[in-house]
């Protein structure tokens, strides 16, 4: 079967490789269909590590996807051959500490897929997986939305990690796929407001259209004096969803006082600081938020009741053979892209 490896520092190489097999009683025979091109992916694309998870090349990448089911273990009852099925790319122990007190995605034992060194990724045409992780979809919903569920799954957990967001003002820095499921989240909760920013206009400009109440690029414009103008008092939750120290910054200047920074975004350096004088005085709250704890399932539900459209984000559409022309664009920003969708038709 065919697969693209990440062997070297911005390489995408095609391979083909031996089709998995199932080997526990407990694992489901998946035929990927669709894959999401994440931003964590181009981590491991751009510097090949993300904190001390380095990439021994080559490696298969990847954990954004939705697959049908072409053969299960002995064991499953979850899902049945035929079935669609969106995939939760943790694999998590059930017996820790963590696992039993609700915490899934801090397991002790975790597994998580295209991680370096642990659970193959899934950019290749069919995987194993546990039956566990998997979530079936309803047959109104696209393959590409079933895959959206993932990056949406972390959205959603996020604005419930923040509590009640119903009537609050919101600012939500980063316009890229993940600060754009975040703003799906927190309007379908009831945000009253909701500000965002990005140095790319044109992500700006799909924050709108995906129902930003004001979006501004800190490249061009006084952002802090803009929103500041607008909610004098500052914003109740900020969501930082780029992963840059300058958004941590501007976090800060614009939550309110007794407000919350929930760190969204994941950095490419090892470290990142914060303003003491004004998380002190201002006795800010700062929150990080890994993953998406128990929320595929409802994320799946919003996505198919209609409380949510994440459509719009959706700018750009490959074949696997075009894996590297689709890891470049995204590296690099070209083209307009903001989410691009690899999919996988299966091969006669």
């Amino acid at each position: 079967m065919k697969a693209a490896l990440l062997s070297g520092i911005r390489t995408i190489q095609m391979q083909d490789r031996p089709e998995p097999k199932i080997t526990r009683p407990t694992d489901v025979l998946l035929q990927i269909q669709t894959i999401g091109v994440c931003g964590s992916d181009m981590h491991y694309y751009r510097t090949g590590r993300i904190g001390d998870q380095v990439v021994q090349f080559p490696w298969l990448l990847g954990h954004e996807c939705s697959a049908t089911v072409l053969a299960v273990g002995e064991d499953v009852t979850r899902v049945k051959p035929g079935d669609r099925v969106a995939v939760d790319p943790l694999i998590w122990c059930d017996t820790c500490d963590q696992c039993l007190s609700g915490r899934i995605h801090t397991c002790r034992d975790q597994v998580f897929m295209g991680c370096p060194g642990q659970v193959d990724g899934c950019m290749t045409e069919k995987v194993v997986f546990p039956a566990k992780s998997l979530f079936l979809v309803p047959d109104g919903m696209s393959f590409e939305q079933a895959a959206l569920v993932e990056p949406f799954s972390i959205g959603l957990y996020a604005q419930k990690l923040a509590g009640d967001v119903s009537g609050k003002t919101i600012g939500i820095l980063g316009c890229g796929p993940i600060g754009l499921c975040v703003l799906a989240a927190v309007k379908a909760a009831g945000a009253n407001k909701v500000y965002m920013t990005d140095i790319l206009n044109y992500r700006c400009a799909v924050a709108g259209e995906m129902g930003a109440d004001w979006a501004g690029n800190p490249k061009t414009a006084d952002v802090i004096a803009e929103i500041t103008a607008a909610q004098p008092t500052g914003l109740d939750v900020v969501f930082e969803c780029a992963g840059e120290q300058d958004a941590v910054d501007n976090a800060l200047d614009l939550a309110a006082r007794g407000g919350k920074v929930m760190v969204v975004g994941i950095p490419e350096t090892d470290r990142i600081s914060f303003q003491m004088d004004t998380l002190r005085r201002h006795e800010i709250t700062v929150q990080p938020v890994r993953r998406q704890n128990h929320c595929v399932q409802p994320a799946i539900d919003m996505i198919a009741d209609g409380r949510v459209n994440l459509d719009a984000m959706v700018t750009h559409r490959f074949s696997l053979d075009q894996s590297p022309q689709a890891y470049a664009m995204v590296a690099d920003y070209t083209d307009g892209v903001v989410k691009a969708m690899i999919h996988v038709p299966p091969r006669s």
